[in-house]
């Protein structure tokens, strides 16, 4: 565990707590009660109007997600998936344009995503990881360190994804099952906000919260590193 001042909300044990409720309590490591300054130079930035709509329709898109609100407090009926979701969002914000970076794995999803869009209206430009065909050797890998090893292998190139979307000026960018990692430099590199339809996890169908609900059963192994 971190030091002791360090923000630790993933071990909060309190019932009700500081950031969900006015009354609410908080242990030592509380950001919420005790990193003040932080909290101030982020709602600072909100100030911004670009931040502050785009922030505004996510908490109304979060909202909608869910029925029957009114019906009974702390009862929630979730009715929409991510895809609607990001549909839903791109209305609202008003998006017309929209980037699919997607790996090289998920050609069939990455279709089905983008034929989804462009029949709501949305003009789609979709980039494969491998644009460019650069060797691997340009980073500097060796043979023995490719994924197939004794053939020709291409690198991913998410900053090539993310430059093809900024000449395009796409309004919004969604990414389909990039490396962990390659997404990183996506993101780090790309002009318009993005977003993850798919987080990539090879061995769980690209589900990784399941290793988290295993755990204590089928991954206990991730508890003994």
């Amino acid at each position: 565990m971190a030091n002791k001042g360090a923000p630790q909300c993933a071990f909060c044990g309190v019932d009700l707590r500081a950031c969900f409720s006015k009354e609410g309590k908080g242990p030592a490591f509380c950001p919420t009660l005790h990193r003040t300054g932080d909290a101030r130079r982020a709602l600072k930035k909100y100030s911004d109007p670009r931040t502050k709509r785009f922030a505004k329709v996510a908490s109304l898109q979060e909202a909608e997600c869910y029925v029957d609100r009114g019906a009974k407090a702390g009862v929630l009926k979730p009715v929409k998936t991510r895809v609607e979701e990001i549909i839903e969002f791109s209305r609202k914000m008003g998006y017309k344009k929209i980037g699919v970076a997607f790996c090289g794995g998920l050609f069939s999803e990455a279709n089905a995503f983008v034929r989804i869009l462009e029949k709501n209206g949305f003009e789609v430009l979709s980039v494969c990881c491998k644009v460019g065909g650069v060797p691997k050797e340009f980073l500097g890998l060796k043979d023995r360190e490719k994924v197939r090893i004794g053939t020709y292998e291409t690198m991913c190139n998410p900053i090539n994804q993310a430059e093809i979307f900024n000449t395009a000026k796409t309004d919004f960018n969604v990414l389909v099952g990039l490396c962990v990692g390659h997404d990183s430099l996506f993101f780090k590199h790309a002009k318009a906000l993005s977003t993850v339809l798919v987080a990539k996890d090879r061995v769980l169908g690209h589900n990784p919260v399941a290793a988290l609900y295993g755990v204590k059963v089928y991954f206990q192994r991730l508890l003994k590193p």
